[in-house]
């Protein structure tokens, strides 16, 4: 009795191809030519986390604020109702500054390297220009 090997060899179609490079995009890091997207991730770095605590105290703020107001308009607790009204209302003023300075630090921190690469693109992009024009 002879022993037979065979092997049978399916080659990946389009679909499954295109499935295996998107998942192959996400685990390979970013490479250093692609300029745009570095200097678009440093500015959602930057303006992001303001947002966020800028969102933050004034939805907390608005909340305290509206306990309070309930227990004034439902419960007739004027005294107390009043006092958590004001304390609602330190957040929500001081949403704004604090978004402001989370801002301001967030740019000082990463000033720099977003005017490095946006020169470099801007760069590349007016030799293009002048590339082509010739």
């Amino acid at each position: 009795m002879q022993e037979k090997f065979e092997y049978k060899y399916v080659a990946p179609t389009e679909q499954e191809k295109k499935e295996v490079s998107a998942i192959r995009a996400q685990y390979i890091e970013e490479k250093e030519d692609d300029k745009l997207a570095r200097l678009k991730k440093l500015d959602k770095k930057v303006k992001e986390p303001p947002k966020v605590w800028g969102l933050v105290l004034g939805i907390v703020g608005t909340l305290i604020f509206g306990g309070g107001l309930s227990l004034i308009l439902e419960f007739s607790q004027m005294l107390w109702g009043t006092l958590i009204c004001v304390l609602g209302l330190i957040p929500i003023g001081l949403a704004y500054p604090i978004y402001q300075w989370v801002l301001e630090s967030g740019k000082a921190q990463h000033w720099e390297e977003i005017l490095r690469l946006s020169n470099e693109i801007l760069e590349e992009e007016q030799e293009k220009d002048e590339f082509t024009n010739l």
